[in-house]
Protein backbone atom coordinates (compact mmCIF):
# COMPACT_ATOMS: atom_id res chain seq x y z
CA UNK A 1 0.00 0.00 0.00
CA UNK A 2 1.54 3.50 -0.81
CA UNK A 3 0.45 6.46 0.80
CA UNK A 4 -1.96 9.12 -1.28
CA UNK A 5 0.73 11.59 -1.25
CA UNK A 6 2.77 9.01 -3.17
CA UNK A 7 5.31 8.59 -0.42
CA UNK A 8 6.98 4.79 0.03
CA UNK A 9 4.56 2.10 1.14
CA UNK A 10 4.24 1.56 5.02
CA UNK A 11 3.64 -2.25 3.66
CA UNK A 12 4.20 -4.34 0.53
CA UNK A 13 3.11 -7.64 -0.67
CA UNK A 14 4.23 -10.35 -3.25
CA UNK A 15 2.16 -12.76 -4.51
CA UNK A 16 4.46 -15.52 -5.83
CA UNK A 17 1.84 -18.33 -7.34
CA UNK A 18 0.18 -19.57 -4.23
CA UNK A 19 2.51 -17.77 -1.63
CA UNK A 20 1.88 -14.52 -0.73
CA UNK A 21 4.72 -12.65 0.98
CA UNK A 22 3.70 -9.58 3.12
CA UNK A 23 6.41 -7.06 4.96
CA UNK A 24 6.23 -4.38 7.26
CA UNK A 25 8.30 -1.42 5.25
CA UNK A 26 9.84 0.78 7.59
CA UNK A 27 13.28 -0.54 7.99
CA UNK A 28 14.67 2.74 9.18
CA UNK A 29 12.46 2.63 12.22
CA UNK A 30 13.23 -0.71 12.51
CA UNK A 31 9.49 -1.63 10.92
CA UNK A 32 8.56 0.50 14.32
CA UNK A 33 4.39 0.29 13.78
CA UNK A 34 1.94 3.23 13.66
CA UNK A 35 -1.83 3.66 13.58
CA UNK A 36 -1.32 4.16 9.42
CA UNK A 37 1.08 1.11 9.27
CA UNK A 38 -1.12 -1.24 11.01
CA UNK A 39 -4.18 0.36 8.91
CA UNK A 40 -2.27 -1.07 5.68
CA UNK A 41 -1.21 -4.07 7.04
CA UNK A 42 -4.85 -5.67 7.52
CA UNK A 43 -5.83 -4.46 4.19
CA UNK A 44 -2.57 -6.13 2.75
CA UNK A 45 -3.67 -9.19 4.56
CA UNK A 46 -7.34 -8.69 4.11
CA UNK A 47 -6.52 -8.33 0.41
CA UNK A 48 -4.36 -11.67 -0.03
CA UNK A 49 -6.72 -13.30 1.98
CA UNK A 50 -9.43 -12.62 -0.76
CA UNK A 51 -7.23 -14.42 -3.58
CA UNK A 52 -8.24 -17.76 -3.62
CA UNK A 53 -4.82 -18.16 -5.41
CA UNK A 54 -2.61 -17.75 -2.40
CA UNK A 55 -2.46 -20.44 -0.24
CA UNK A 56 -0.07 -19.63 2.65
CA UNK A 57 1.16 -15.74 3.61
CA UNK A 58 4.80 -15.07 5.15
CA UNK A 59 4.62 -12.07 6.83
CA UNK A 60 8.66 -10.25 7.50
CA UNK A 61 9.74 -6.90 7.64
CA UNK A 62 12.08 -5.42 5.94
CA UNK A 63 15.57 -4.63 6.53
CA UNK A 64 17.47 -6.13 10.25
CA UNK A 65 14.15 -6.64 12.00
CA UNK A 66 10.94 -7.99 12.22
CA UNK A 67 9.65 -5.19 14.06
CA UNK A 68 10.94 -3.10 17.11
CA UNK A 69 6.62 -2.54 18.76
CA UNK A 70 5.37 0.80 18.84
CA UNK A 71 7.22 3.91 16.94
CA UNK A 72 7.82 6.26 19.88
CA UNK A 73 8.25 9.39 18.45
CA UNK A 74 4.54 8.97 16.30
CA UNK A 75 2.73 6.76 18.37
CA UNK A 76 -0.09 4.63 17.26
CA UNK A 77 -2.95 7.96 17.69
CA UNK A 78 -4.58 8.33 14.24
CA UNK A 79 -3.90 11.90 13.38
CA UNK A 80 -7.20 12.07 11.92
CA UNK A 81 -9.26 12.87 15.13
CA UNK A 82 -9.20 16.05 16.73
CA UNK A 83 -9.35 14.30 20.32
CA UNK A 84 -6.16 12.42 21.14
CA UNK A 85 -8.44 10.23 23.20
CA UNK A 86 -10.35 8.93 20.41
CA UNK A 87 -7.26 9.01 18.02
CA UNK A 88 -5.20 6.67 20.12
CA UNK A 89 -8.23 4.23 20.45
CA UNK A 90 -8.37 4.39 16.85
CA UNK A 91 -4.90 4.04 16.38
CA UNK A 92 -5.11 0.43 18.94
CA UNK A 93 -8.19 -0.54 17.00
CA UNK A 94 -6.36 -0.59 13.72
CA UNK A 95 -3.79 -2.87 15.18
CA UNK A 96 -6.58 -4.92 16.55
CA UNK A 97 -8.06 -5.31 13.14
CA UNK A 98 -4.63 -6.83 11.94
CA UNK A 99 -4.60 -8.67 14.54
CA UNK A 100 -7.74 -10.25 13.77
CA UNK A 101 -7.45 -10.40 10.00
CA UNK A 102 -3.53 -12.75 10.73
CA UNK A 103 -5.96 -14.80 12.00
CA UNK A 104 -9.59 -14.50 10.17
CA UNK A 105 -7.77 -15.04 6.88
CA UNK A 106 -8.12 -18.95 5.02
CA UNK A 107 -4.31 -19.04 4.61
CA UNK A 108 -1.82 -19.89 7.45
CA UNK A 109 0.45 -16.95 8.18
CA UNK A 110 4.48 -18.07 8.93
CA UNK A 111 6.54 -15.23 10.25
CA UNK A 112 9.88 -15.18 9.56
CA UNK A 113 11.86 -13.22 11.98
CA UNK A 114 15.10 -11.34 12.02
CA UNK A 115 16.48 -9.38 14.66
CA UNK A 116 13.94 -7.87 17.22
CA UNK A 117 10.58 -8.48 17.29
CA UNK A 118 9.46 -6.54 20.76
CA UNK A 119 6.40 -5.62 21.91
CA UNK A 120 3.40 -5.29 19.11
CA UNK A 121 6.19 -7.30 16.76
CA UNK A 122 5.92 -9.99 19.10
CA UNK A 123 2.47 -9.25 19.53
CA UNK A 124 2.26 -9.95 15.48
CA UNK A 125 4.87 -12.85 15.39
CA UNK A 126 2.66 -14.54 18.04
CA UNK A 127 -0.51 -14.23 15.85
CA UNK A 128 0.54 -15.80 13.26
CA UNK A 129 0.51 -19.76 12.66
CA UNK A 130 4.17 -20.33 12.44
CA UNK A 131 7.58 -18.76 12.84
CA UNK A 132 10.91 -19.44 11.56
CA UNK A 133 13.50 -17.30 13.34
CA UNK A 134 17.05 -15.95 12.23
CA UNK A 135 19.62 -16.89 14.72
CA UNK A 136 20.20 -13.11 16.23
CA UNK A 137 15.99 -13.11 16.62
CA UNK A 138 15.25 -11.68 19.99
CA UNK A 139 11.76 -11.43 21.09
CA UNK A 140 10.64 -9.49 23.89
CA UNK A 141 7.32 -7.95 26.07
CA UNK A 142 9.09 -5.35 28.31
CA UNK A 143 5.52 -3.76 29.45
CA UNK A 144 6.03 -4.95 33.06
CA UNK A 145 9.07 -2.90 33.22
CA UNK A 146 7.63 0.06 32.02
CA UNK A 147 4.54 0.17 34.36
CA UNK A 148 2.06 -1.65 32.20
CA UNK A 149 0.38 -4.76 31.30
CA UNK A 150 1.62 -7.56 28.61
CA UNK A 151 -2.10 -7.28 27.55
CA UNK A 152 -1.00 -6.25 24.33
CA UNK A 153 -2.46 -6.94 20.59
CA UNK A 154 -3.30 -10.43 21.91
CA UNK A 155 0.05 -11.51 23.47
CA UNK A 156 -1.56 -12.58 26.79
CA UNK A 157 -3.95 -14.24 24.89
CA UNK A 158 -1.81 -16.10 22.31
CA UNK A 159 1.26 -16.65 24.22
CA UNK A 160 0.26 -19.07 26.87
CA UNK A 161 -1.48 -21.21 24.38
CA UNK A 162 1.29 -21.62 22.20
CA UNK A 163 4.47 -21.96 25.00
CA UNK A 164 2.19 -22.50 28.40
CA UNK A 165 0.98 -20.54 30.80
CA UNK A 166 4.24 -21.01 33.02
CA UNK A 167 6.28 -20.06 30.16
CA UNK A 168 4.10 -17.16 29.16
CA UNK A 169 4.29 -16.22 32.94
CA UNK A 170 8.21 -16.05 33.13
CA UNK A 171 8.43 -14.22 29.63
CA UNK A 172 5.43 -11.44 31.01
CA UNK A 173 6.66 -11.01 34.81
CA UNK A 174 10.66 -10.95 34.01
CA UNK A 175 10.51 -8.47 31.00
CA UNK A 176 13.72 -9.92 29.64
CA UNK A 177 14.54 -11.23 26.32
CA UNK A 178 14.00 -14.58 24.70
CA UNK A 179 16.64 -14.91 21.93
CA UNK A 180 16.14 -17.95 19.22
CA UNK A 181 17.81 -20.82 20.96
CA UNK A 182 15.07 -20.27 24.06
CA UNK A 183 12.15 -19.42 21.26
CA UNK A 184 12.65 -22.88 19.51
CA UNK A 185 13.31 -24.86 23.38
CA UNK A 186 9.67 -23.39 24.40
CA UNK A 187 7.84 -23.74 21.42
CA UNK A 188 7.27 -20.36 20.54
CA UNK A 189 9.43 -21.12 16.97
CA UNK A 190 9.78 -23.82 14.74
CA UNK A 191 13.24 -24.11 13.81
CA UNK A 192 16.18 -21.35 13.47
CA UNK A 193 17.56 -20.55 9.89
CA UNK A 194 19.89 -18.42 8.90
CA UNK A 195 17.91 -16.71 5.70
CA UNK A 196 14.28 -16.93 7.44
CA UNK A 197 12.47 -15.88 4.91
CA UNK A 198 13.62 -18.11 2.44
CA UNK A 199 12.60 -20.93 4.87
CA UNK A 200 9.36 -19.55 5.34
CA UNK A 201 8.65 -19.39 1.89
CA UNK A 202 10.36 -22.91 1.32
CA UNK A 203 8.04 -23.92 4.01
CA UNK A 204 5.04 -22.08 2.49
CA UNK A 205 5.47 -23.52 -0.22
CA UNK A 206 5.18 -26.96 1.16
CA UNK A 207 1.54 -26.02 2.93
CA UNK A 208 0.61 -24.28 -0.29
CA UNK A 209 1.53 -27.71 -2.16
CA UNK A 210 -1.56 -29.15 -0.08
CA UNK A 211 -5.15 -29.32 -1.51
CA UNK A 212 -6.52 -25.97 -0.70
CA UNK A 213 -9.47 -27.30 1.55
CA UNK A 214 -8.11 -28.84 3.58
CA UNK A 215 -5.59 -26.52 4.69
CA UNK A 216 -7.99 -23.58 5.28
CA UNK A 217 -10.39 -25.89 7.42
CA UNK A 218 -7.62 -26.97 9.53
CA UNK A 219 -6.78 -23.29 10.30
CA UNK A 220 -10.53 -22.85 11.05
CA UNK A 221 -10.58 -25.73 13.30
CA UNK A 222 -7.63 -24.68 15.11
CA UNK A 223 -8.73 -21.25 15.68
CA UNK A 224 -11.88 -23.09 17.67
CA UNK A 225 -10.28 -24.75 19.64
CA UNK A 226 -9.20 -21.64 21.04
CA UNK A 227 -13.14 -20.81 22.27
CA UNK A 228 -14.71 -23.93 21.70
CA UNK A 229 -15.63 -27.08 24.27
CA UNK A 230 -14.94 -30.58 23.34
CA UNK A 231 -18.44 -31.02 22.06
CA UNK A 232 -18.33 -28.24 19.66
CA UNK A 233 -15.16 -29.20 18.58
CA UNK A 234 -16.46 -32.33 17.40
CA UNK A 235 -18.71 -31.18 15.62
CA UNK A 236 -16.95 -28.78 13.49
CA UNK A 237 -14.46 -31.60 13.05
CA UNK A 238 -17.73 -33.66 12.09
CA UNK A 239 -18.37 -31.23 9.36
CA UNK A 240 -15.05 -29.76 8.22
CA UNK A 241 -14.16 -33.68 7.15
CA UNK A 242 -17.43 -34.53 5.49
CA UNK A 243 -17.02 -31.48 3.26
CA UNK A 244 -13.54 -32.59 2.56
CA UNK A 245 -14.39 -36.10 1.61
CA UNK A 246 -16.78 -34.14 -1.15
CA UNK A 247 -14.38 -32.52 -2.72
CA UNK A 248 -12.32 -32.95 -6.08
CA UNK A 249 -8.73 -32.77 -4.59
CA UNK A 250 -9.76 -35.68 -2.17
CA UNK A 251 -10.91 -37.45 -4.53
CA UNK A 252 -7.80 -36.69 -6.59
CA UNK A 253 -5.56 -37.46 -3.70
CA UNK A 254 -6.90 -41.01 -2.89
CA UNK A 255 -7.20 -41.90 -6.39
CA UNK A 256 -3.27 -41.25 -6.61
CA UNK A 257 -2.79 -43.08 -3.14
CA UNK A 258 -4.77 -46.08 -4.36
CA UNK A 259 -2.44 -46.05 -7.87
CA UNK A 260 0.28 -45.55 -5.59
CA UNK A 261 -0.84 -48.73 -3.12
CA UNK A 262 -1.70 -51.44 -6.45
CA UNK A 263 2.20 -50.61 -8.20
CA UNK A 264 3.79 -51.79 -4.55
CA UNK A 265 5.65 -55.34 -5.29
CA UNK A 266 4.10 -57.75 -3.60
Amino acid sequence: MTGSDGTAPLVTSHVNGPVAVISLARPGRLNAVTAPSLAALRDELVGVGENHACRAVVLTGEGTSFCSGMDLDAGVTDDSYDDPALGGLAGLQAGVAAIVALREIRQPVIAAVRGNAVGAGFSLAAACDLRIVAPDARFSAPFVRLGVSAGDLGLSWFLPRIVGSGRAAEVFYRAGIVDAQKAVAIGLASEIADDPLARAVEVAGQIAAHPGYGVAATKELLNATWSSGLRDHLASEARAQMLGVLTDDHRAQLDALRSAIAQRPG
